[in-house]
Order: structure tokens, then C-alpha cells, then sequence
């Protein structure tokens, strides 16, 4: 069963770590699954064309390491590295890919509740010297809800990745089109991004904002959106039809921002850097509010 909690304007729901989604991917802590505001949902699945979902994102779920998981470089074929928030996965091959399944061995997991937020603590093994502890404490608000982060280094060596959160959006299960637009705080400079895929042009890019002309049948994506640069982690999401928003701001500057989405989702996703040394802590939260718009 779902946990959920709820207020007079929000809905969040969450599976425990060893229910729902069981793939190598994503964190298994704190993972959101549904949000509603006002009962309308504002969150959807990763993709539509599987029966099959169990190790597929949906909701707010996040990751480490996309690049590259904790000490996989120098784990020999057949042994063990550390994914975090999920455990140890097998390394098959000289290659990351953060999306194969991989065999896990899951991580040690604890879980409280109040009727206002959620802590999930997540305890790693040393391998390869590499050891750490997460907490993930997720509070609701009158009108949003907040994901704080603590991630200590318990082991012996330093602990290099990142983390970002894969927000499935979509307003109303309504499809992308003319009703949505998305902004940053900083200017979009298409000549500055990394990779682009926009194969339809149904994706327009402007001075802050990113829209649609129509609705894109096939996936599109952009990475490096800030060009490199230090910036404001934040985001928000309108849907002028059900005249929602949505908005997410890090507590932190960022200098990669990477946006995906098909006909169904938009998903940006603001990465968290972190270089811990052995013994010492980083800390970092993301504050999500959802609003009416006129």
C-alpha cells in the first residue's frame, strides 16, 4: 500500500523502498510516485508504451551518478559497486549505463512517519572503501513540499557524483502543446547547449522559456541548458488550460540543467554536485510549490 501525505490542496504518495519500482536507476528512497493538487494530478509516468512499469520512473523520482555510479570505474567485471540510494549493483561490462538492469543487492533501509513528512535513511556496505549514509526527509506544506538531503561519507575514500531529480510533469495527463510553457531564470542560448534532439521542431526555444507548437510524437531532449554556467537551480512549469503551476527551486547553484520529455511528460532536472571527503556531510533540499495561475 502507498503512503500518503495529504492536506487540504495536496496529495503526495509514496512507496516504501522495497515496494513498487525495483530497478538499478533510481533512488529507493523517498520515491514519489504521485502528486495532486486540488485532486487534479500533476505528475505522470515515464513512458506510456509499456504493460510492464515496475522498473520505469513516474512521479518525482531521483538518481546519483547518471554518468557514472560510485566506484564502478574500479570494480573488476563479476564484483560489486555502490548505486546510491539502491545498493550494490554487478558490474557486467566496462560500460555504465544507467539504464540496464542491473543484479542488485539492496541496501539497508528505514522508514518513519508523521502526518506532515516522511524519513527514509539509507545504509551502504564499505565496498571498494566506498560507504555512505542518506537521509531523505520529505515535508509537506500548505501548498508544496520540500525533499531535504543529507548525505554523509563514511568510508574511506572521497565520494564524487551528482543528483538530480527525473520530474515527470505533466499537467491533467494533458498532452505537451501550445498550453504549456516552462521557464528558467537565466537566458536560453541554443548555441550554448550540448546535446539537442528537437527531430520535429515541436519545441520552441526563447529568450527564458521553453514551449511547444504542437504536440512532439517523438522524444526530445537538451542538456547543458544554462551553457555551463553557475545558476539558480530553479524551474516552473504552466499549463494554461487548467491554469496550474508548478515550480521547484534547489537551495543551490547549478551549472548543468537537462530537459527531456515526449507527447506525454516533460521532465527538467536541476544536478546537485557533490564531492565529499571521508568523515565530513553535505546537505541540500528542493522546494517545490504548486500554484494557480491567472
Amino acid at each position: 500500500m502507498p503512503h500518503i501525505l495529504k492536506n487540504n490542496n495536496l496529495e503526495i504518495h509514496f512507496d516504501f523502498p522495497e515496494e513498487g519500482y525495483a530497478g538499478a536507476r533510481f533512488d529507493w528512497s523517498g520515491k514519489i510516485t504521485r502528486v495532486k493538487f486540488e485532486g487534479c494530478p500533476i505528475t505522470t509516468v515515464e513512458r506510456t508504451d509499456y504493460e510492464d512499469r515496475t522498473h520505469l520512473g513516474k512521479g518525482l523520482y531521483n538518481e546519483f551518478g547518471i554518468d557514472s555510479a560510485l566506484g564502478f570505474e574500479d570494480t573488476e567485471i563479476g564484483g560489486w559497486f555502490h548505486k546510491i540510494g539502491v545498493g550494490l549493483l554487478k558490474k557486467e561490462n566496462q560500460e555504465y549505463l544507467f539504464h540496464k538492469a542491473y543484479q542488485t543487492q539492496p541496501a539497508l533501509f528505514e522508514v518513519s512517519t508523521t502526518p506532515i513528512d516522511i524519513t527514509i535513511s539509507c545504509t551502504s556496505e564499505m565496498v571498494n572503501g566506498y560507504a555512505y549514509v542518506l537521509n531523505k526527509k520529505i515535508t509537506i506544506v500548505e501548498s508544496g513540499f520540500v525533499i531535504d538531503y543529507t548525505l554523509h561519507n563514511v568510508g574511506q575514500r572521497t565520494i564524487r557524483t551528482d543528483e538530480y531529480v527525473h520530474n515527470f510533469m505533466a499537467i491533467n495527463n494533458k498532452s505537451m502543446g501550445r498550453d504549456y510553457k516552462l521557464g528558467f531564470p537565466f537566458p536560453l542560448q541554443p548555441e550554448r547547449f550540448g546535446e539537442t534532439l528537437n527531430t520535429e521542431q515541436q519545441v520552441i526555444i526563447g529568450p527564458n522559456e521553453i514551449g511547444f507548437r504542437g504536440t512532439p510524437n517523438d522524444q526530445f531532449f537538451f542538456s547543458n541548458l544554462s551553457g555551463g554556467e553557475d545558476v539558480n537551480a530553479t524551474w516552473e512549469l504552466y499549463q494554461y488550460e487548467h491554469k496550474i503551476g508548478i515550480c521547484e527551486r534547489g537551495n543551490f547553484k547549478t551549472n548543468k540543467i537537462n530537459l527531456w520529455g515526449w507527447k506525454h511528460v516533460v521532465s527538467p532536472e536541476l544536478f546537485y554536485p557533490i564531492t565529499i571527503q571521508p568523515g565530513e556531510t553535505t546537505k541540500w533540499s528542493r522546494n517545490y510549490s504548486v500554484f494557480r495561475i491567472n
